[in-house]
């Protein structure tokens, strides 16, 4: 792997929040949600999001600052896992928040203890499969960045009207302009300065509202088991932990994804680390009451991006988190940003990854007529029950939670594809070169 030149910590702080703000409402969107579906009060919401982004912080640092029991220390950003909104709505309507809570403890302890027998699954993840899982994750991704460039609501009566349509076009163009004319760290931060001229723009359209800064507190306390001591349910600790196992296998495309991004090989004690990270930051999650926490596939698409594979920037990324966490009314002006605009940096974003994903696949070789079927059936699967959720609507409701996931079919069907049909065929592992990746 070739080094990577040191960045002065000034350029780190700004791409840092350039990592943030891509990450942002991804992070806050699980907690109003189930905040919102379980009729939590003002003061329990504001409590749920400020702590949510506290541990983000956290969770992120548990993976950068690798050591010899945890951490993969590529430059990865966590955030809440939006597979388990479901789920955990499920089981809070079901039972309550304490058994909600009880049910991501549990989770996270078995991701934990599980991280070293499921890293030497490793030998089931080729290119073939790693390079279609990442594909999927990217593809299935854009319907989400088309939802925020159409206003965010498709019930609204303004979804997809021109002010939403030109604002997020203005912010894709003005992050292509960047990127292609741009030079040096300028180039580098081109997502950053879409969000930013973007919400400027937005702002002089009346399109963005200060209020929630307004309404935001100056300062909060994080606390432990704020609302209640955890119940432990069986069914819910099994739902979770099922989602968390989907979660570990997203996990492992992107971990190979920026693998070969910043030219490392990725091994099976790599994997272990990075697991075990997983799992104490779910597992503080349900400790300080926020929700189980994942790496975030959309960063993979900033760092190849930017240029900057260091992880420098995601170091003051996390600081960042968990000082916003600790300052709401701060953090309160990273929610102001347009849906519109989001959606045209998540266009960019998690167009990356899909390209990143086709590029892993080009190792493979598509002579090989298996090969071919193998990742076209995988595709196929994950896309359509993205884009068809309801196919599995008459299946059990805990069925319904894991087939619904584009990321799992894929996952199952590429594995399970690869083992039947090249079982008795060794395949090459991910070909990491010097320089792979590096920008012009």
């Amino acid at each position: 792997m070739k080094k990577q030149p040191d960045i002065s910590a000034p350029k780190a702080a700004v791409l840092g929040l350039q990592h943030l703000l891509a990450m942002y409402s991804g992070a806050v969107l699980v907690p109003i949600l189930i905040g919102a579906s379980l009729h939590f009060t003002t003061e329990q919401m504001t409590y749920l999001v400020s702590i949510d982004i506290f541990m983000c912080g956290v969770a992120t640092a548990l993976q950068i600052f690798a050591n010899r029991f945890f951490g993969i220390g590529l430059p990865v950003v966590l955030g809440c896992a939006v597979q388990a909104v479901a789920p955990l709505i499920m089981i809070g309507q079901k039972f309550d928040f304490q058994t909600m809570y009880g049910a991501i403890i549990a989770a996270g302890l078995f991701v934990f203890l599980i991280s070293g027998t499921f890293a030497k699954l490793r030998r089931f993840f080729p290119p073939l499969v790693t390079g279609t899982l990442i594909t999927v994750i990217g593809l299935s991704l854009i319907p989400v960045a088309f939802q925020n460039l159409g206003g965010g609501d498709t019930a609204a009566k303004s979804f997809g009207s021109m002010a939403n349509l030109g604002v997020g076009a203005f912010t894709v163009l003005l992050i292509l302009a960047f990127n292609v004319w741009g030079r040096g760290f300028v180039r580098s931060i081109a997502i950053l300065i879409g969000l930013i001229a973007g919400t400027v723009l937005a702002g002089f359209m009346g399109m963005v509202s200060f209020q929630p800064v307004l309404e935001a507190s100056w300062f909060h306390v994080p606390t432990p088991f704020y609302f209640g001591v955890p119940h432990f349910e069986w069914s819910s600790i099994v739902t979770m932990i099922l989602i968390s196992l989907v979660s570990m296998v997203e996990s492992t495309g992107v971990f190979f994804a920026l693998g070969d991004v910043v030219g490392q090989r990725i091994e099976a004690d790599d994997l272990k680390r990075g697991y075990r990270a997983e799992g104490l930051a779910v597992l503080l999650g349900g400790i300080f009451n926020t929700f189980p926490y994942t790496t975030f596939s959309q960063n993979v698409g900033l760092v190849q991006l930017s240029g900057i594979k260091t992880r420098k920037p995601v170091v003051f990324s996390a600081i960042f988190l968990v000082l916003l966490g600790l300052l709401p009314k701060v953090g309160a002006l990273a929610t102001i940003i347009p849906a519109p605009v989001l959606g045209g940096a998540m266009l960019v974003m998690f167009g990356m990854v899909a390209v990143q994903g086709v590029r892993m696949l080009q190792q493979v070789d598509f002579h090989n007529d298996k090969n071919l079927l193998v990742a076209a059936i995988s595709i196929g699967l994950g896309l359509g029950v993205t884009v068809q959720p309801d196919i599995v609507q008459f299946l059990p409701k805990t069925a319904q939670l894991l087939f619904s996931s584009g990321i799992l079919m894929a996952s199952i069907s590429a594995v399970g594809l690869n083992v039947l049909f090249n079982a008795k065929h060794a395949q090459p592992d991910l070909d990491i070169k010097d320089g792979l990746n590096e920008k012009d």
